[in-house]
């Protein structure tokens, strides 16, 4: 079975978050390889929401990650940070808005949006359906890729999101509404087609009717696993949820996990109702959504 860290963040701050991090890599042995070049590093930027809403990846733990990774291989480190456009997000914004352009000048880091970068095609099937994806050149040859999520209540039938749906902002092309009809298997086909190495899961503010701190910081190699452990955190039964099975099925991980840290429980206690955090989710999706809103801030 696959290891999934749990460990609870103290403080928000600095030094809290990169040892909460630490901490999650050395429960489930995780080393990064000594000869890397180059790292891709995929955070949760589904809209220009900030961190403190819980709805995308705090820059702040994503800056943690970034001195770790250079403490552990070498200081000269190639890292970016990628992300894609979306019908309703830009990435030229969300960088800025949500804080990734201050970071990459104090880090030396590399922003790249995806749907501008240079692609190849690959095709893909899972559950049966075949999908044709443009797989980034950057993240073919990044040496590790890191997925950096949150765990969330979905609006869509796939009810939450976490590591294998955050890979699926990997697909560069923008109208990514055109793969709901298939989203489980699109999910899926993509994780197929884009494997990354390592998930941290951002867990230390989670949305609800108002934000509240969760303190969790998870760990794992195993995206299957990480989302098992997401969907029970968030009161969700992962049997029934249905990209998770097949993502088993097709061979990207699996679905039973050895939990290690502070115990599982403690932080489903803590998160937010579900009907309570779909219930703002569902607002403000419709506002976001809405054609006059989406013209005036040039989203159509």
């Amino acid at each position: 079975m696959s290891l999934v860290s749990f460990v609870k963040v103290n403080h928000t701050n600095h030094d809290q978050l990169k040892q909460a991090i630490v901490d999650s890599l050395n429960l489930i042995h995780y080393r990064p390889p000594s000869k890397l070049e180059n790292i891709v590093i995929k955070p949760n930027m589904c809209y220009y929401w900030d961190y403190s809403t819980g709805q995308t990846t705090d820059p702040r733990l994503v800056a943690a990650l970034i001195e770790i990774l250079r403490e552990k291989t070498s200081p000269e480190i190639g890292i970016s940070i990628v992300e894609s456009d979306a019908s309703a997000m830009k990435c030229k914004y969300a960088f800025k808005f949500l804080g990734y352009e201050k970071l990459s000048q104090k880090y030396n880091v590399r922003l790249v949006n995806l749907s501008e970068d240079k692609s190849d095609p690959v095709e893909v099937t899972a559950g049966g359906q075949s999908f044709s994806f443009m797989v980034p050149r950057i993240i073919q040859n990044a040496d590790l890729k890191i997925n950096v999520t949150k765990i969330k209540y979905s609006l869509q039938k796939i009810k939450i999101t976490c590591a294998l749906k955050n890979i699926f902002g990997c697909n560069p092309y923008p109208k990514k509404f055109r793969y709901h009809p298939k989203i489980d298997e699109a999910i899926v086909a993509i994780n197929k087609a884009m494997k990354f190495d390592l998930c941290i899961v951002d867990g230390n503010i989670v949305s609800g009717i108002q934000p509240c701190r969760l303190g969790l910081v998870m760990a794992s190699r195993d995206p299957v696993a990480v989302d098992v452990a997401a969907a029970k955190i968030a009161g969700e039964n992962p049997n029934r949820i249905r990209f998770i099975r097949l993502a088993s099925v097709e061979g990207l991980g699996k679905t039973s996990f050895i939990s290690k840290g502070v115990p599982i429980g403690y932080f489903q206690a803590r998160y937010p109702r579900k009907n309570a955090q779909k219930k703002l989710m569902s607002k403000a999706y419709n506002i976001v959504t809405s054609i006059g809103l989406g013209k005036r801030l040039g989203l159509e």
